[in-house]
């Protein structure tokens, strides 16, 4: 196997992974400093902006079509304003962490559902058994990092729902109609509709105070540069290449590196049940990964 061909195949989707993962670590350290719909429409605007820069200086071609500016839109809207808006609003007013990873990790079991039927994608044997060990490793990992049900709110829980929804929705509408619009400009075009939402959002519900800490600018610009410059553009460029169902997949690993994350940056326990369980989710992926590639 070529280089090339391992690095698509292995090595870019577990730089996502990493890169996703962190993204707890940025909200850690960043909400306390402001609220959360604040939080992202400033993490937004900034990205957008140094986004249209970037496209601009390596002349991206920008979609010709006014529908396509629409889709796209819709799926920023849904992957980043839904899906993050809802897990930073359920964190914020009290919903256990646990839960939120816990009910968001359904997300490759509800996108492969809507992939087979929106896109037509098979669902195998093999593809069902991997999404089962992920989803089984998850919840060992999650359940073993501990769940505090005494935090649970009714519209933290519903805040996660919707975010589930939004992102699987979000990742097989953007296969479905936005295969033909260049990287760059497209996750742009995703991040200025979200930020219109995110400033709605904001000045209507929140104070829109930041107090501007250290932690916080850490925080920002952590979120900025490595999720929404990083791990946004790996995660599109990712589904334009393949399977809508092998990339959601990859959402099963982000609990396990969180885990890991934690014990390192903050010596949180990592116990030998938590390991099973990530081992599972590796199974799972490898499991999905080769159900979906060619030949299979």
């Amino acid at each position: 196997m070529a280089l090339s061909s391992i690095s698509i195949r292995f090595l870019v989707p577990l730089l996502f992974v990493f890169l996703w993962s962190t993204g707890f670590i940025g909200a850690k350290y960043g909400l306390p400093y402001a609220e959360p719909f604040t939080f992202l429409f400033v993490r937004m605007a900034i990205a957008s902006s140094l986004l249209f820069i970037i496209a601009q200086v390596l002349r991206e071609p920008w979609p010709t079509r006014l529908a396509d500016y629409g889709h796209v839109a819709v799926v920023g809207i849904l992957i980043h304003g839904v899906y993050l808006g809802g897990v930073f609003y359920a964190i914020s007013i009290g919903l256990n962490a646990g839960i939120s990873a816990l009910i968001v990790s359904l997300q490759p079991l509800i996108t492969v559902i809507l992939a087979a039927w929106f896109l037509a994608e098979s669902i195998t044997p093999l593809k069902i058994a991997g999404i089962t060990a992920g989803l089984a490793g998850v919840l060992i990992v999650v359940f073993d990092r501990g769940l505090n049900f005494s935090n649970t709110v009714p519209a933290g829980l519903t805040a996660c729902v919707f975010s589930l929804l939004a992102i699987s929705a979000g990742t097989v509408y953007q296969k479905r109609y936005c295969g033909s619009v260049a990287l760059l400009p497209a996750v742009c075009i995703q991040f200025t509709a979200n930020t219109v939402l995110l400033v709605i959002l904001a000045t209507q519900l929140e104070t829109m105070q930041i107090h501007w800490t250290g932690d916080f600018l850490f925080a920002l610009a952590w979120l900025v540069v490595v999720l929404s410059l990083g791990a946004v553009l790996l995660l599109m460029w990712l589904i334009q290449r393949g399977n809508a169902g092998q990339v959601a997949s990859l959402f099963y690993l982000v609990p396990p590196f969180a885990a890991v994350e934690a014990w390192l940056l903050f010596d949180e326990s990592l116990s030998r049940v938590a390991l099973a369980g990530m081992a599972m989710c590796v199974v799972g992926v490898a499991m999905v990964v080769r159900a979906t590639a060619p030949g299979s």
